[in-house]
């Protein structure tokens, strides 16, 4: 299984990077491709046009069976960062990609916001998003494995679920 994680906080090694590498440990088998993509380390290339390292980068992305989609939440939404890297994608372009949002915020009256802003995003460039995305409040770092065991849980129930109907499901 090939995995990523991209994160969108702009300040680099963060504690979103932290929650987002926590839930993927408990998804991805040890043995799973795994990358993790930083965006606060690209910072002045997202805007660069045209990018190699760019274009890398959301090939990977791409290509990959599983990512996750991690951001602080700054004004109840996503970052410019985390914009800029899925705005390169065209339409459909995570067809095949199943994704979890995942977004860290001090106030849990944003949490609606992961919904609310980032699913549709993801959605709309075709990723499967397997249930409600996950919000992590800041102030819950100390519970971090087990807030993530919990998350991993849910998502983890909710891609079986779809494997099973797969299973069933008549091909047009």
């Amino acid at each position: 299984m090939r995995t990523t994680v991209v994160v969108g906080n702009p300040k680099p090694a963060s504690r979103t990077r932290q929650v987002a590498e926590a839930l993927l440990d408990r998804l991805a088998d040890a043995n799973a491709d795994r990358q993790v993509i930083d965006l606060a380390e690209h910072a002045s290339e997202v805007f660069t046009w045209p990018s190699d390292t760019m274009l890398a980068m959301n090939d990977r992305v791409a290509s990959s069976d599983l990512v996750v989609i991690a951001t602080p939440t700054y004004k109840a939404t996503y970052t410019g960062l985390v914009k800029a890297f899925l705005d390169r994608f065209a339409a459909g372009g995570l067809t095949g990609v199943t994704a979890i949002p995942v977004m860290t915020g001090g106030d849990p009256a944003h949490a609606m916001g992961v919904d609310a802003h980032l699913t549709p995003l993801l959605t709309e460039l075709g990723a499967v998003v397997p249930g409600a995305g996950w919000y992590f409040p800041t102030s819950s770092m100390d519970r971090l494995d087990a807030l993530a065991d919990q998350a991993a849980a849910r998502y983890t129930r909710a891609m079986r679920q779809v494997a099973r109907l797969c299973e069933t499901v008549r091909a047009s």
